[in-house]
C-alpha cells in the first residue's frame, strides 16, 4: 500500500518537474508540498494502524481470556453434571432394591403371622383336649383310689384281731380278684395320667418356644423395616435434590454453551479483521502492475 503511494508521489513529482516551469511555478515548492502531504497522510495512516493494532490486541486478549474462562466453566459444569447424574442413578437403584427388600420382608412377616396363628390355634385345641383328658383320668383315679382304698382298709381292720378273724367267714375269692384288677386299672390310669401330663407340658413348652421365636424374629423384622424405610426416605430425598441440581447445572451449562458460541463467533470475526492473511501470487502480481 505504501509502495503505491510512493509511486503515485513520484508520478506527481515528475509531472510537476515537467510542467511546473512552463507555468511559471516553483517546481520545488510544489514537490515539497506533495512530500509534506504524503508524510501527513502516512502519519495519519500510521496512527490509524496503531489504534487498530491496539484495538485488535485488546480484543484478541479479552476474547481469548473469555473463551478460556467459558471453556473451563463448561468443563467443570460437565464434570459436576456427570457426577450428579451418576449419583442420582445410583441412589434410585438403591431405593428400588430397598423397596424390593421391604416387599419381601412384608411377605415373610405375613407368612409368619399366618403360621403363628395356625400353630397357636392347634395348640389351643391340643391343650383343651389334653386338659380334658387329664381331668377325666384324675377324676377316675380319685374314685378308684377312694373305692379300693376303703376296701383295703376294711381288710386290714378285719385281719388285725385273730380271734375276731376266726369268728368271721373268709372273704370270697371273687372279692380278692376284684381288688387285684382294681390295682391294675389304677396303675394303667396312672400311666395314662403321666402321659397326658407330659404331653401337656411338651405342648406348652413348644408353644412358649414358638411364641418367643416368633416375637424375636418379628421384632428384628420391625427394626429392619424401620431402618430400610428411613433409608428409602433419605435416599429418595437426596435423589430428588440431585435431580434439581442436575436441572440447574444443565441450564447453567446450556447458558455457558450459548455464551461460548457467541464468543467464538466474535473471535472468528476479530481474527479475520486483525490477523493478516498471506498475499497470494495473483494479488502480488496485480499490486505490482498497479505500482508500475
Amino acid at each position: 500500500h505504501h509502495s503505491a503511494a510512493l509511486a503515485q508521489l513520484a508520478s506527481r513529482i515528475g509531472a510537476v518537474m515537467r510542467f511546473g516551469t512552463a507555468t511559471g511555478q516553483d517546481p520545488f515548492a510544489k514537490v515539497k508540498e506533495l512530500i509534506q502531504g504524503l508524510i501527513a497522510k502516512l502519519q495519519a495512516e500510521a496512527g490509524s494502524e496503531a489504534t487498530e493494532k491496539a484495538y485488535c490486541d485488546e480484543q484478541m486478549a479479552k476474547t481469548e481470556e473469555k473463551k478460556g474462562e467459558l471453556e473451563s466453566d463448561i468443563s467443570k459444569l460437565s464434570a459436576k453434571l456427570d457426577q450428579s447424574i451418576s449419583k442420582s442413578a445410583g441412589l434410585k437403584s438403591e431405593v428400588k432394591e430397598l423397596q424390593a427388600a421391604l416387599a419381601a420382608l412384608t411377605k415373610q412377616q405375613a407368612e409368619m403371622d399366618k403360621i403363628r396363628q395356625e400353630t397357636h390355634s392347634d395348640y389351643l385345641v391340643a391343650k383343651t383336649d389334653l386338659e380334658s383328658g387329664l381331668s377325666g383320668v384324675r377324676k377316675a383315679l380319685g374314685v378308684l383310689r377312694e373305692y379300693y382304698g376303703s376296701a383295703a382298709a376294711a381288710m386290714l381292720q378285719s385281719s388285725s384281731n385273730l380271734a375276731d378273724d376266726m369268728k368271721q367267714p373268709a372273704l370270697p375269692e371273687a372279692h380278692e380278684k376284684a381288688t387285684g384288677a382294681g390295682t391294675s386299672i389304677v396303675g394303667i390310669l396312672e400311666v395314662v395320667e403321666s402321659d397326658f401330663a407330659k404331653s401337656l407340658a411338651a405342648e406348652e413348652t413348644a408353644e412358649d418356644d414358638a411364641a418367643a421365636e416368633y416375637e424375636q424374629i418379628s421384632q428384628e423384622n420391625r427394626v429392619t423395616k424401620t431402618l430400610k424405610e428411613q433409608d428409602v426416605k433419605y435416599k429418595t430425598a437426596e435423589a430428588k435434590s440431585l435431580d434439581k441440581a442436575i436441572s440447574e447445572l444443565t441450564s447453567d451449562r446450556d447458558t455457558a454453551d450459548s455464551e461460548l458460541s457467541a464468543v467464538l463467533d466474535y473471535y472468528s470475526k476479530i481474527k479475520e479483521r486483525c490477523i493478516a492473511k498471506p498475499e497470494t501470487y495473483e494479488q502480488r502480481a496485480a499490486r505490482r502492475e498497479a505500482e508500475i
